[in-house]
């Protein structure tokens, strides 16, 4: 996989990212040797990828909408041709086509954060690998470019709270302080799980009507994917876990924003969304009325002293005050 062109370039470009980030946080005074510099420099890549994702993303949103709209087709479709798969599969492909609906776009940033996840894993490794005196040693990326010569050693001997940042649970006793790694890669295996069922519960409670029967394979997920995580999670450096955790958390701020300004219809969510413009409507209604009534008692007001003003009093001849 790591002779693949286009794994390598990738890999390239990773490293690019996670050199640039560290030059910026170095020259703004940060330590360049420093483990937390390098640590938000993954954070700065996270940052980069998920805005690059966001067209993805509005498009993934666009066909979860789809497919709750063209279920009741769905299911007449599968009702109608039960008993023939082939051909109650040409009319839900015929479904998609005119509807304008692709499945597949539901899961496109999952799938296109796999092989930058994979990219930064191995550059984390060879990083772990490092040495000089090794004749055969080549390092990652950019790495083995000349302008950045240094910048392995000086990511190889990172660390946050004494752990080196390529370190895993699997391989803590290669590490300088194994305790502070096996406790340091299961807050990070917890926090990464933690936000991968959050994310996910939120978007089955919120923004998913009750009869969609989508639904079910959303809960199948919502248990799988955290486990996949938490199993997984032991092989994987500390640096690939704060890049994952960064990236759950983005996706928790960024589906909540979308779920509140944008439910599905038939949703939760979408009835909540609604009661809030109603209840902003009632108050804009209700200040409205409430400035015209100001307004309207002003105007009365104004009146009533500009004819107090323009009152003067009226003549009498002297033989009229004498009467009086």
């Amino acid at each position: 996989m790591g002779d693949f062109f286009l794994f390598v370039w990738l890999k390239d470009a990773v490293s690019w990212i996670l050199v640039q980030f560290h030059a910026l946080f170095s020259a703004i005074g940060m330590d360049p040797n420093g483990g937390w510099t390098w640590t938000f420099s993954i954070v700065g890549l996270v940052i980069v990828i998920r805005i690059l994702l966001i067209p993805l993303f509005v498009k993934q949103i666009k066909a979860q909408r789809n497919l709750q709209l063209i279920q009741p087709q769905m299911k007449e479709i599968q009702k109608k041709y039960a008993g023939d798969k082939e051909r109650q599969s040409q009319e839900m492909m015929k479904l998609y086509r005119e509807t304008g609906t692709n499945p597949l776009a539901s899961c496109l940033p999952i799938l296109l954060q796999a092989p930058i996840f994979f990219a930064l894993f191995s550059v984390l490794q060879g990083v772990s690998q490092y040495n000089p005196t090794d004749p055969n040693y080549v390092p990652p990326g950019v790495f083995a470019w000349a302008q950045y010569d240094g910048l392995a050693a000086s990511m190889h001997s990172a660390q946050i709270f004494g752990v080196p940042l390529y370190a895993t649970f699997m391989h803590a006793n290669e590490t300088p302080n194994p305790i502070n790694t096996r406790i340091l890669a299961i807050i990070m295996i917890l926090l990464m799980t933690a936000t991968s069922f959050i994310t996910q519960r939120q978007l089955i409670i919120k923004n998913s009507a009750p009869d969609n029967p989508m639904v079910r394979q959303q809960k199948i997920l919502l248990y799988v994917f955290p486990l996949i995580f938490a199993v997984s999670g032991i092989n994987f450096p500390i640096g690939v876990l704060t890049y994952w955790f960064t990236t759950n958390l983005w996706s928790m701020g960024q589906q909540f924003w979308v779920i509140r300004n944008n439910p599905q219809p038939g949703t939760p969510a979408f009835e909540a969304k609604q009661r809030r413009d109603a209840e902003k409507a009632a108050r804009k209604g209700t200040a409205l009325s409430a400035g015209e009534g100001a307004i309207a008692v002003e105007e009365v007001s104004d009146d009533v002293s500009e004819t107090q003003t323009r009152q003067q009093p009226k003549r009498t001849s002297r033989s009229q005050r004498k009467k009086k």
